[in-house]
């Protein structure tokens, strides 16, 4: 059965038991903030399982990609070097909100395994926490597997095997027993049953867990019953079809065995069992799935973790003598592998291939070098000895050879490498960061209060009630005049800082109090916070307000937000499909909006963006909002941005030709927007640009600022604005004919200073030797006069210097009939050593410099005895 048919019974299977099939959610998360990537099926429902969300649905079922090299969740080192590491893999699951429990998820399972696969029952053995009676009744009674072939895990009391059974979110919330299922390899694989000393070995494998959220654990460690107990499920995609293809190893499954040909066609590697072709199987799976989901190489976060694995490929590539770049060849073959599944890959393969590509083409040149360093470290290491965490850091700052790619190449070699040394320099780099700068963290108020009603859509002022007050993060029950506080509304027209949209300004107000908000923040995803200033007036928790919001600062970021949307289609159409939001900041001033592309966008561009974007504006179309489902919306044409969290109804907005997911405001028609015109492109990371653009009253202001700078320039050069290019090409023609003519005098002038100084050469051991201070010469006329001189005299040496703005310039030259005995750069570098520089060049001649003006007479006077010792010595 092959992997992609294994992953389909799964879905169809839970589909005909009544469960909804959900999507993959992307790697990164749009819902936990506290995780790099998603690394479980369960993490998109988070949310549903706290409570914090809900969905149509009652049962979900998915094939869920996840990520774990990097973080908590890190088995990036282990890739490569046994049978059931990746850095990606998919993880099948089918979930229970509230629904169905214990009972059926059980039956499911094993009638998904003995049915559907067809895995003979006396293979399989089953895992309960100790203390849950219930899920070991369910097996035993029910389902009829042997009491001999079910464990009770948990701690020692009354357990059969020391070990743990029981999962939980965090140290407080949902939690519960688990209860898992392993196959059973045969007697002719060493290892134990799950919870015995042998159970690392390789003969029991666990295939699934079921965990059970029957609890909600509180700050005092008390579990408490939830009133509808969920159900989660695991079972890994890569390791069900191992055993259901009779191999123990998840890299010879039909999947990985096409990459790992692939990997070996793309490196010369005929032994297809060398653990390099493993590890660059698995990275290309992980590294084209990281870029389809948005994230792009870089030197933190989520990009550096990609950066290493991209680079753990490469050296494994290198390590199996490809020295160039192969490694983006291999996304085809993994589009063929899980393009049917995964179409976004099958779409984007262009785009993952020019990324992997870029990472390659960087890298190249470092790898060498780091290798080299790394190889010199290594060989002069003794015996025993493991290798010095400063080189290991030296390695990752000045190379960019990240820590765990070191320690592979170390632990291949059986040399240890001291971690706790890198780790120490690593502690050092962060406070010298932190020396430079300060990050003062958001305060945590914690709020049980009614959610806040958003009604900032319809209206920009209002009556509300006040819900909660914070002073410097506490709760209080009033403020005074001039105090500085957070206020909690049940209502509000304030938009709250959201999707690149600055939260919004204004008053809240009561008979004698006034009430200025800065700024509006969330608290939770539907608590709104009000940050500012009492400016006169006392107010309490339960007061009636009303609210005001800044009517023209709202209109100023509606504006820029709608320009943004029609921007991000303008630009697609443009540049290409490939392009992504990557960040936006939406302000009263402008729209700052950061995009995945890979080279800068050049003037043409821009004007092109320009023109489409404004033409939408005259066409002075409706906006249009609706709410539909988030298939609905995606199905309809409607762009999801990257990073952000949607719900299962999403709010979708038609703003001329473009449609995306949007929370923010927005104006009434495009003609509302006025003007657009982008200010600023440039790059601020690998492979993204960013444009700044301004529109209405902004754009109109900056346009008159040009006309004012226009106007003045027009002034200065004494003509009018539309002739400024030709008078500015002519005075360019005026200033370069200016210096030809410059340039011929000081020909001139040092053509009769060469002539002068001819003269001044004294013979030392029969070589002609000038070594002079000259006035009145550019320095960038010394090479010319010293070949001026060359050719005036035959058999020198010439050595001259001049000073200009304190700093002098060195030209040393040589007769190419000396060249074997005096080497010019040899004598630059003696007196440039005396007058604190540094220079080099050829034999017949060198150039330098140096900033100890005083010390120049004393050097120059010491050229002499240096060119008789080096004759001597020839």
């Amino acid at each position: 059965m092959k992997t992609s048919e294994i992953r389909q019974k799964f879905l169809s299977f839970f589909e005909s038991k009544g469960h909804q099939i959900v999507p993959s959610s992307p790697l990164v998360p749009g819902n936990d903030p506290t995780l790099l990537f998603t690394n479980a099926g369960m993490v998109q429902f988070k949310d549903v399982f706290t409570g914090k969300d809900t969905r149509p649905y009652h049962r979900a079922t998915t094939a869920q990609r996840c990520v774990r090299a990097g973080g908590k969740h890190n088995d990036l080192e282990n890739v490569g070097y046994t049978a059931r590491h990746h850095t990606f893999f998919e993880m099948l699951g089918n979930f229970s909100f509230g629904d169905y429990f214990k009972q059926d998820a059980i039956l499911y399972a094993w009638t998904l395994l003995t049915e559907v696969y067809g895995l003979p029952k006396e293979k399989l053995w089953v895992t309960v926490y100790h203390e849950d009676d219930e899920a070991y009744d369910i097996w035993a009674r029910q389902i009829g597997v042997p009491t001999d072939r079910i464990i009770r895990i948990g701690d020692n009391k009354g357990a059969r095997y020391a070990s743990d059974n029981f999962w939980q979110m965090a140290d407080t919330g949902p939690c519960g027993p688990c209860s898992e299922i392993f196959y059973d390899h045969g007697p002719d694989i060493w290892g134990g049953p799950p919870g015995s000393p042998e159970e690392d070995g390789d003969r029991y494998i666990e295939i699934w867990n079921l965990v059970f959220m029957q609890f909600e654990r509180d700050a005092q460690g008390v579990m408490h019953p939830l009133p509808k107990p969920c159900v989660d499920t695991g079972m890994g995609l890569e390791r069900i079809a191992a055993v259901l293809q009779h191999v123990h190893s998840n890299y010879e499954i039909d999947l990985f065995q096409s990459l790992i040909q692939a990997a070996a066609r793309e490196t010369g590697a005929t032994d297809l069992a060398d653990n390099s072709l493993k590890v660059i199987a698995d990275h290309i799976r992980a590294c084209s799935f990281l870029v389809v989901d948005g994230v792009i190489p870089g030197n933190e976060g989520r990009g550096y973790v990609l950066r290493r694995i991209i680079r753990r490929a490469l050296r494994h590539g290198h390590k199996l003598g490809q020295k160039g770049v192969f490694f983006h060849r291999l996304v085809a073959d993994l589009v063929r592998q899980m393009g049917a599944a995964y179409p976004e890959l099958a779409q984007q393969q262009a785009r993952v291939e020019q990324v992997l590509r870029q990472e390659e083409e960087r890298f190249g040149e470092t790898l060498e070098n780091g290798m080299r360093i790394l190889e010199s470290a290594l060989s002069g290491l003794p015996a025993g000895q493991p290798l010095d965490g400063q080189t290991l850091f030296t390695l990752y700052d000045t190379y960019g050879f990240p820590v765990d790619l070191t320690a592979d190449i170390c632990r291949e070699r059986k040399i240890q490498v001291d971690l706790d040394g890198f780790e120490s320099a690593m502690a050092h780099q962060r406070e010298q960061a932190r020396a430079a700068g300060k990050f003062k963290a958001a305060a945590d108020l914690s709020y049980d209060g009614v959610d806040t009603r958003f009604e900032g859509y319809e209206h920009l002022d209002g009556a509300a009630r006040v819900t909660a007050l914070y002073v410097e993060g506490a709760a209080v029950a009033s403020i005074a005049q001039g105090q500085d506080a957070v206020v909690v509304l049940d209502v509000t027209p304030f938009y709250a800082e959201s999707g690149g949209q600055v939260g919004d300004t204004g008053l809240i107000l009561r008979a004698g109090a006034r009430f200025q908000v800065g700024d509006t923040q969330k608290i939770q995803s539907m608590v709104f916070g009000h940050h500012g200033t009492l400016l006169e007036g006392t107010l309490a928790v339960g007061d009636a307000v009303t609210t005001q919001v800044d009517a023209a600062r709202r209109a100023d970021t509606m504006r820029n937000h709608s320009a943004t949307h029609l921007m991000h289609k303008a630009l697609r159409q443009v540049l290409g499909d490939h392009v992504q939001q990557r960040g936006s900041l939406v302000d009263p001033d402008k729209t700052r909006f950061d995009f995945a592309h890979d080279a800068p966008v050049t003037d043409a561009q821009i004007a092109q963006v320009e023109a489409i974007v404004n033409q939408e504006i005259l066409a002075n179309q409706a906006v249009r909002t609706q709410h539909l489902s988030y298939d609905e919306a995606v199905a309809g044409g409607a762009m999801a941005l990257f990073g952000e969290k949607y719900g299962d109804v999403v709010r979708v907005l038609d703003i001329g030709f473009s449609r995306e997911l949007c929370g923010g405001t927005h104006v009434a028609r495009t003609g509302d927007i006025g003007l657009f015109k982008i200010t600023a492109e440039s790059g601020v990371a690998a492979g993204i640009r960013r444009v700044e653009a301004v529109t209405g009253r902004v754009a109109l202001a900056w346009v008159r600022h040009r006309q004012d700078l226009l106007a003045q320039a027009a002034g200065l050069l004494k003509t009018q604005p539309d002739g400024i290019p030709d008078r500015i090409h002519a005075l360019q023609q005026q200033a370069r004919h200016q210096e030809r003519d410059l340039q011929r005098l000081q020909d001139k002038l040092a053509a009769a200073a060469g002539s002068d100084l001819a003269a001044q050469a004294v013979p030392v051991a029969g070589v002609n030797l000038l070594a002079t201070r000259v006035g009145g010469v550019d320095p960038k006329a010394l090479r010319g006069l010293v070949d001026q001189l060359k050719s005036r005299l035959s058999n020198a040496v010439i050595l001259l210097a001049t000073v200009a703005d304190d700093r002098i310039s060195l030209v040393a030259g040589v007769s190419p009939e000396l060249t074997t005995r005096v080497k010019a750069g040899d004598l630059l570098g003696a007196v440039a050593a005396q007058v604190g520089g540094k220079g080099g060049g050829r034999p017949d001649m060198a150039m330098g410099g140096g900033t100890d003006v005083a010390a120049l007479d004393g050097a120059l006077a010491s050229v002499p005895a240096w060119l008789a010792d080096c004759l001597k010595a020839a």
